[in-house]
């Protein structure tokens, strides 16, 4: 979690970013992505307007490395939050859940942000749904953090969940996890994240890699993240090649495992773009063995983030 202060914030951090951020509104947060001068991934990223400041939240795994990257153009109007934890209320009941302690909260909706007190804590709190599910991430003092975990697992419609729960959730949502489905060598284009562009950027440019990111966006890349549905039951996981009808390795997939929701296994991966349409039989090599699949649209379940 970083705070980002000034009156320039969002232009200098823009400079690092595909993202529109001079154009958020008070409240507002946008999904955009650092990016590198071949047109890479950095890392992907939340950017809330909290008023006073930027509300910053990248991955934790890319800490270090993002922000020393902010540090370059934003020097001292950085502040890392490292005495705040973060925890996500995610699910169909989160909202009546949350309200029950900070009635405001049934008020925000998808990609809004906002300052509230909870359970006796300073909060910033937003809504962005991360996991694939509706639901709210909220930031709160270090020492608050236990009493407000163990005040919503108090409520009999939350569980504490680990890794697995959220991975496949985010992976019927088609949601991408950094340094599995992108990376530093995988553009936006490739990567179908090209949404994650705003127009006023896709019009000017002014990122790192813009000119390999924007002729990719007008002529196409060579490779294309797809959505997999493999037949029967066996998941395909994480470095399965995927084949095409005369056996010739076109890709691999980047996230596989069992749907629960969909009742049967789903993937994402990337294949040759001759090969992205849905709807493309493809070959998944689980184990050694051939297995049927299909190239399918995402996300694999429908979403319920509240507009």
């Amino acid at each position: 979690q970083v705070r980002i202060d000034g009156a320039d914030a969002a232009e200098k951090l823009e400079t690092l970013t595909t993202g529109d951020l001079q154009a958020l509104t008070l409240g507002r947060m946008r999904y955009t992505l650092f990016t590198n001068e071949t047109g890479g991934i950095l890392d992907d990223l939340m950017v809330t307007n909290a008023g006073d400041h930027l509300f910053v939240v990248v991955n934790a795994a890319c800490k270090t490395s993002d922000l020393a990257h902010m540090k370059t153009v934003l020097g001292d109007q950085m502040t890392e939050l490292s005495e705040r934890a973060l925890l996500a209320l995610q699910g169909p009941s989160a909202e009546a859940v949350l309200s029950a302690l900070a009635p405001e909260a049934a008020e925000l909706t998808f990609m809004r942000g906002a300052a509230m007190t909870i359970n006796g804590a300073d909060c910033f709190v937003t809504r962005s749904g991360y996991t694939g599910e509706d639901g709210y991430e909220i930031s709160v003092p270090s020492e608050a953090a236990e009493a407000l975990a163990r005040a919503l697992l108090a409520h009999p419609d939350v569980e504490a969940i680990g890794l697995g729960a959220r991975d496949s959730l985010r992976l019927e949502a088609g949601l991408c996890l950094y340094g599995h489905d992108i990376d530093t060598d995988t553009t936006p284009i490739e990567g179908a994240l090209e949404w994650a562009i705003s127009k006023r950027r896709k019009a000017e440019g002014g990122f790192p890699g813009a000119d390999i990111i924007l002729s990719q966006l007008a002529t196409g890349a060579s490779r294309r993240r797809v959505g997999i549905r493999p037949e029967g039951r066996a998941p395909a996981r994480e470095g399965t090649d995927i084949a095409d009808a005369n056996g010739t390795i076109i890709g691999h997939v980047t996230s596989g495992g069992f749907g629960p929701t969909v009742e049967g296994p789903i993937a994402m991966g990337y294949v040759a773009t001759d090969h992205a349409a849905v709807g493309t039989e493809v070959t998944l090599m689980i184990r050694g063995k051939p297995n049927p699949a299909t190239v399918a649209s995402l996300p694999f379940v429908t979403q319920s983030y509240k507009r």
